[in-house]
């Protein structure tokens, strides 16, 4: 299988698109898209999620009402499927708290 020579761009605009959709009240929930429904997964403070339906499940259980963020690095890797493997790094700042 062939490596996708494109992986940096697919991975700077997925992270663009990402966040914006997430990032907007209106649009939130359409986040889900972005996850296959049984395939994705989701590692958040060691608890390990699979699925759109989950993944969804514990986004919206979040309590913050306001998120920012300093995005530092956005590291892309090409599969040997094809795909693109994304790691973001950054700062997070929630509703009034400090960039942590």
């Amino acid at each position: 299988m062939a490596l996708n020579p494109q992986y940096e761009d697919i991975g700077k605009g997925f992270v663009q698109q990402y966040y914006a959709t997430f990032d907007d009240p209106n649009l939130r929930a359409n986040v889900a898209n972005f996850y296959s429904a049984t395939e994705s997964f989701m590692s958040f403070e060691g608890v390990q999620l699979q699925g759109a339906p989950k993944i969804m499940e514990k986004l919206s259980s979040l309590s913050f009402q306001k998120i920012s963020r300093v995005i530092t690095a956005v590291d892309s890797q090409p599969m040997f499927d094809g795909g693109v493997l994304i790691n973001v790094l950054g700062r997070l700042k929630i509703n009034t708290a400090p960039v942590s």
